[in-house]
């Protein structure tokens, strides 16, 4: 992958998913770019663009004027300068193969995704899916890191991290998607970033329970602070690199999705240590929570792996129906003690 040609000062984006985060993300960049939003369903779509809200996924929050609408696949991307995927990852690769039908032998758009998990069945991280339906060399990168879409949207600060392959595809975004108030830093270990997007949404349930069970605050910094070492040992095996979940992508994300109260997967945590059943939260969450998917998806990486990751392996036996709240806490408190850096 070569430099990139030099970019205009002001360039069209299109951000595909107009669920929070597609939302968020459109709002932030409409700041200072041409965005158009596309969105599956057309009804909410027509709401944005008559009444500037997304009311059924971002409540409350005024839309930039300028910022434009589309429930026409091909309308909204065609003529962009970046195609930036925000559905959740179960629509990942469908997405994608829309984008590669309207090539039609065209240059490829760059890409960024803003997808965290594993995908279901396939276990494969959002940029293997990339690389399958995209090529190996397509010019692309993920957007990760600690971001409430809500806080985005209301124009509070925020940092992350964009991570590519490329170095000079992540620096020439950074450069034209960095604002004051939404703060990109670029990065070019995709694998350390992806795991640490993924994972922290598991552990995030984890800290939602214990916390929902009343153990207290030194509980949930054991749990995140053995969760960054589950998460940090799976991005080793795999090839990333320890000093990312040291950063924005790994400890920064791990932290605020396991304290915050706009943390949908802690939300998780606290209605099954309430005795929830899961179809139940699920259902009256009205988002996607990534953790639920991902865990089943880590644990079985992770035995196929060798790799240890009690936390995980909890989550998803509660998830799963396998165990209770109150038995799944007990047999992680219950392990045998040993080095705090044993592997």
């Amino acid at each position: 992958m070569g430099a990139l040609k030099q970019l205009p000062q002001r360039v069209r984006i299109a951000v595909l998913g107009a669920g929070a985060w597609g939302t968020a993300l459109a709002q932030a960049f409409s700041a200072t770019h041409a965005v158009c939003l596309w969105g599956r369903e057309a009804d909410n779509i027509e709401t944005m663009r008559c009444e500037r809200e997304n009311k059924l996924f971002l409540p409350g929050i005024a839309l930039h004027s300028e910022l434009e609408f589309s429930a026409d696949f091909g309308q909204a991307a065609q003529g962009a300068d970046l195609h930036f995927v925000a559905t959740p990852l179960a629509g990942l690769r469908e997405t994608v193969r829309m984008l590669r039908s309207l090539r039609q032998g065209s240059p490829a758009v760059p890409l960024i995704w803003a997808c965290k998990g594993f995908e279901a069945g396939s276990g494969k991280l959002p940029h293997e899916i990339i690389a399958e339906e995209m090529g190996k060399d397509a010019a692309c990168g993920v957007l990760t890191g600690p971001s409430f879409a809500a806080e985005v949207a209301h124009g509070l600060p925020a940092a992350v991290t964009l991570a590519s392959n490329d170095p000079n595809f992540a620096t020439a975004w950074v450069h034209k998607l960095h604002q004051p108030k939404f703060r990109i830093y670029a990065n070019d270990d995709v694998i350390g970033c992806e795991i640490g997007g993924a994972l922290k949404n598991v552990i995030a349930i984890a800290a939602g329970v214990t916390d929902g069970m009343g153990y207290g605050l030194n509980a949930r910094a054991a749990i995140i602070t053995r969760g960054l070492a589950e998460i940090a040992r799976l991005a080793n095996a795999l090839g990333g690199r320890p000093e990312t979940l040291m950063g924005l992508a790994g400890m920064g994300d791990l932290i605020l999705t396991c304290t915050g109260d706009l943390s949908r997967n802690r939300q998780v945590g606290l209605a099954l240590a309430a005795g929830k059943k899961l179809p139940d939260i699920l259902a009256e969450l009205g988002h996607v929570a990534e953790g639920v998917s991902t865990a089943r998806e880590a644990t079985q990486l992770s035995r196929r792996l060798g790799v240890d990751m009690p936390i995980c392996t909890g989550v998803d036996a509660l998830l799963q129906g396998g165990a209770a709240p109150h038995d799944a806490v007990e047999q992680l408190l219950a392990r045998d003690p040993k080095q705090e850096r044993e592997r």
